[in-house]
């Protein structure tokens, strides 16, 4: 069990209070690593680092803005001295306000270009400029582990037939952007494996399922049905793979995609 260990590894997590930020803080905290929590919310960041432990970190950090990831490295390194894990979990995945007008505002005829933009500015542009100035002390050192977080979606197109009620009404389309940034990060995975292979940074990603998260009965069942589990993932289904992905427990593996769905994309 001691290759789990992150005892005396720092880890940086981005979009650390969303759902599965946390889970994934959580994770790594348990395992023995110095968490640090990053997300635009300075203060809940903060709250949140304090309830893992003194020993975790939260900090102000805009994954799209080079000068606010250069400002965190900074306080980062005065803190720790170094980075041994990055996980790239921050991105957008669209939200419309208002459910009556969602099924013709997401359909792919009608998806705004400022939508689109925005999902490649955090979910493809983010990954990159976080590897990029975060994980260059890792490939400096000659050693690193980082995780980006992609979806099912980046490997399978969304079937729109779950996002029908029991009537068989379209409430709305999984939109264009998200499958397609979450694709680009998994090409982008294998692309900083092999450039950084000699350094010793292994990039893998894990591309996690639908999580249960207060969605309407219809859609629960919907996709939970198309799984061979017949669930949709807790939050903490996820918390084994990234320590595993994080620890030397995958030592030689890198470049890889983790599949984590339940078996959504077996069959």
């Amino acid at each position: 069990m001691e290759m789990f260990s992150l005892e005396n590894k720092i880890a940086i997590v981005t979009g650390a209070c969303g759902l599965l930020g946390k889970e994934h803080c959580k994770a790594l905290a348990e395992a023995g690593a110095s968490v640090v929590a990053a997300d635009i919310d300075e203060a809940k960041c903060k709250k949140f680092a304090a309830e893992l432990g003194d020993k975790h970190m939260g900090i102000f950090m805009n994954v799209a803005d080079a000068d606010s990831l250069l400002h965190a490295k900074k306080l980062i390194l005065e803190k720790y001295k170094t980075i041994d894990i990055l996980v790239n979990n921050a991105a957008i995945n669209d939200m419309f306000e208002n459910p009556l007008l969602a099924a013709e505002q997401s359909k792919f005829e009608n998806y705004p270009l400022d939508l689109w933009e925005m999902s490649l500015h955090v979910n493809v542009t983010g990954v990159f400029l976080c590897s990029q100035i975060l994980g260059s002390v890792m490939a400096e050192k000659n050693q690193g582990s980082i995780i980006n977080i992609a979806s099912t979606y980046g490997v399978v197109a969304p079937d729109q037939s779950i996002y029908k009620d029991e009537a068989g009404k379209q409430k709305f389309y999984k939109s264009v952007s998200y499958p397609v940034t979450k694709g680009a990060v998994i090409s982008f995975t294998r692309f900083l494996a092999a450039y950084w292979g000699d350094k010793n940074v292994r990039v893998n990603t894990l591309s996690p399922g639908g999580v249960e998260n207060n969605q309407d009965d219809y859609f629960r069942t919907n996709y939970s049905n198309k799984t061979v589990l017949k669930r949709m993932a807790t939050p903490s289904d996820y918390k084994g793979a990234i320590v595993f992905l994080a620890s030397d427990a995958s030592s030689y593996i890198t470049g890889a995609n983790l599949i984590v769905d339940g078996g959504w994309t077996a069959i």
